[in-house]
């Protein structure tokens, strides 16, 4: 079973996240760190889907949503 982790990595004085699907969460962190070996793991976390939706970070931030920029309340996003 898969689950969707959070990953928060720092490159020199840049925090960033990254989100990994894995069976634990160190094998989530050992993924990122070999995609970004140069990378310093400083957590790791099971991505909190309602939350990161809300207070998404600046690399997940899309320059013109799909829905447009106001949406009605009672409907649904997709991702």
């Amino acid at each position: 079973m898969t689950l969707e982790y959070a990953v928060g990595i720092k490159i020199g004085n840049k925090a960033d996240q990254v989100a990994v699907e894995a069976e634990d969460a160190l094998i989530a962190a050992l993924k990122v760190k070999t995609a970004h070996p140069e990378a310093a793991i400083t957590y790791v976390r099971k991505r909190n889907v309602r939350g990161d939706r809300r207070h998404p970070h600046s690399s997940q931030i899309d320059e013109q949503p799909a829905g447009g920029r106001f949406q009605a309340q009672g409907t649904s996003r997709i991702l």
